[in-house]
């Protein structure tokens, strides 16, 4: 391994702790329509690093904007794919961006979505190749997402029809390809993500995904984590969230300090509660 992405390696994922809790904020490039916790990027930006986020996954216009709110440790996961999501038939990726960029940016990573299944699958197959050849060149880690083909719209359906085959597929897939990171989807369930880890072969992060409750969150982290996941990528849970830097805190518990769901929770829900005079 080149020692530029050994060097890099060690900000994206901690030592101490073998983890990685990455705060995906490129939102605005993927969602069909705008998520309102987008507005005041900077502030979502310091709430992530406060609460304990090591990695801010983001595009080149707001990195460059928010790059004093980032603390020295802090790793940038530069975003090298973006959503035509409001097409009529379905989201098409485009590749934005370069390697040789995000090293000029000071970036720790390059990410890559794929999906798979779809008219466009060749494209994704040989992009990432050339993302991850390009890696090798500049010493770059490279995290690929292997996720649904509908992960961006938020839909479910891609999940009934496709299955934890087709992300054991994936996940595979992007590791052959040179992925130094995979984040996956959650397939549903402990066995099923069980089998993705050891197919992959990679370290592997679990996909925030959809806005769904509190404790479903954390407790689907926490059983991600004890069958051997190293940490996660979460946007909309963290940015959406009433209070983006206690929710970022509880899921840095669930990876960084190894706390239960039900701990991490406790703690989360105490700094929800009104402060009374």
């Amino acid at each position: 391994m080149a020692e530029g992405k050994r060097i890099r390696l060690k900000r994206l994922i901690r030592e101490e702790s073998n983890s990685s809790v990455i705060c995906a904020l490129d939102h605005g490039m993927t969602s069909p329509t705008f998520l309102s916790g987008l507005v005041d990027t900077q502030t979502r930006v310091r709430d992530a690093v406060a609460g304990g986020a090591n990695v801010l996954m983001m595009g080149r216009g707001f990195a460059k904007k928010s790059m004093g709110a980032f603390r020295r440790d802090t790793a940038l996961a530069f975003m090298m794919t973006a959503s035509a999501a409001a097409r009529p038939h379905g989201p098409k990726i485009s590749a934005i961006g370069s390697v040789e960029e995000a090293v000029a940016l000071g970036a720790d990573a390059v990410v890559v979505y794929t999906s798979l299944a779809g008219e466009d699958e060749d494209w994704m197959i040989s992009y990432l190749a050339k993302v991850g050849e390009a890696c090798s060149t500049w010493g770059m880690p490279l995290i690929a997402e292997a996720e649904w083909p509908d992960a961006y719209q938020g839909s479910s359906e891609a999940a009934r029809n496709l299955g934890p085959a087709y992300l054991m597929r994936n996940a595979r897939l992007c590791a052959e390809l040179g992925a130094d990171i995979v984040k996956v989807n959650w397939s549903g369930d402990a066995e099923s993500f069980h089998r993705i880890i050891r197919t992959c072969e990679s370290p592997v992060v679990v996909a925030g995904g959809p806005v769904i409750p509190d404790e479903q969150l954390l407790t689907r982290f926490e059983t991600a984590r004890e069958v051997g996941a190293i940490g996660c990528s979460v946007g909309r849970n963290i940015f959406e969230h009433t209070n983006p830097e206690a929710m970022t805190r509880a899921v840095c518990r669930i990876f960084h300090d190894r706390w239960t769901a039900c701990r991490a929770l406790e703690e989360l829900r105490a700094a929800l509660r009104p402060k009374t005079a």
